[in-house]
């Protein structure tokens, strides 16, 4: 769920000049529907035989290093200092993101289906809402419904049910965790001193949140119970696709989108994602789909729709990377 640069939630017309063929654009598009929705499938495979925050931790260092390690090679080494003020905030926002958001979905989704993860997440969007209410924002009291509805959603997911086997409330409260922490690095990340280049922001974070992941992979002791043996050929090839197409593609395409497409048009990920997620993991792996899963999947996605509608359409356009995943930040979480 290496969910990449966000769109801030600001006030103000889109004033940017879209003048991208159609086409390009929707092929952008359907690039973070289907590769940002397949990470919560790719994470689950990959826990299946590979140390989950050791793997999550490789993961973004290495894409952060190709990231920064690309800008310093076509723009040379002046385009990839940061100051210290910089760090200290990427450090921030990338914890908040990939190791309290990431690595909590990725320890979660080892008793937990992808595709209910995916569900859980996807309230992000809502969380960001709460928090912008809680510090001051003034929230039309429509939005502010919305939200409320779609935790009742988020409820009907985590609440002791119909739920698929092997699941547990433990793995299930790490969503909620994790889908906190995301919009809390979001949120915050909109308030700190971060690289204005959004390819740097991004790829510094990456490596601030795979040093944050490799040192919690290290504390909790996987390194010890690692067993190279154990390590199944499809673990290795999901780890490899999440690199490439989750954290580096994907992020691209984004990127791009933001620069050449409507807000409103480019947030309709947050709520396409998830629905993508639900049938890769129903047809992919067999994931079982129940009446309380299909009925909060619905008040969920209709949820953030509502509200990412509202709050994007009028909105002045994204300044720097707040990190996505699989969500509205950094594609990790994705």
């Amino acid at each position: 769920m290496v969910r990449a640069v966000r769109p801030r939630m600001n006030r103000g017309p889109d004033l940017r000049q879209h003048t991208a063929p159609a086409w390009l654009v929707w092929a952008a598009l359907w690039t973070v529907y289907i590769v940002w929705g397949s990470t919560y499938l790719a994470i689950r495979v990959t826990v299946e035989t590979l140390p989950p925050l050791l793997t999550a931790g490789i993961r973004f260092l290495v894409a952060g290093a190709i990231v920064v390690g690309f800008l310093a090679v076509k723009r040379g080494m002046p385009a990839v200092r940061v100051t210290k003020r910089e760090l200290g905030s990427s450090a921030l926002v990338g914890g908040l993101l990939l190791c309290g958001g990431n690595g909590l979905v990725v320890l979660a989704e080892r008793d937990v289906p992808s595709s209910l993860a995916a569900l859980v997440i996807a309230s992000v969007p809502l969380w960001v809402v709460v928090f912008r209410a809680v510090t001051g924002d003034r929230v039309p009291f429509v939005t502010l419904a919305g939200v409320a509805v779609g935790f009742v959603g988020v409820a009907i997911l985590v609440l002791p049910g119909d739920q698929p086997g092997g699941t547990t409330l433990w793995g299930l409260l790490l969503l909620v965790v994790a889908s906190a922490s995301w919009a809390t690095g979001s949120f915050t990340s909109t308030r700190l001193a971060l690289p204005q280049d959004p390819f740097l922001s991004t790829g510094v974070q990456m490596l601030c949140g795979g040093a944050w992941l490799s040192v919690a992979g290290l504390a909790m002791g996987e390194a010890s119970a690692i067993d190279a043996e154990r390590f199944s050929l499809a673990s290795i090839l999901a780890l490899v696709y999440l690199i490439i197409a989750g954290s580096l593609a994907a992020f691209t395409a984004y990127v791009w989108l933001l620069q050449n497409a409507p807000i409103s048009k480019v947030s309709t990920y947050a709520y396409v994602n998830p629905v993508i997620a639900l049938v890769l993991g129903w047809v992919i792996l067999d994931e079982r789909l129940t009446v309380p899963m299909l009925v909060g999947a619905g008040v969920i996605v209709a949820s953030v729709a509502f509200t990412v509608t509202k709050e994007s359409g009028a909105k002045m356009p994204a300044r720097g990377a707040e990190a996505p995943e699989p969500g509205p930040a950094l594609a990790a979480a994705e």
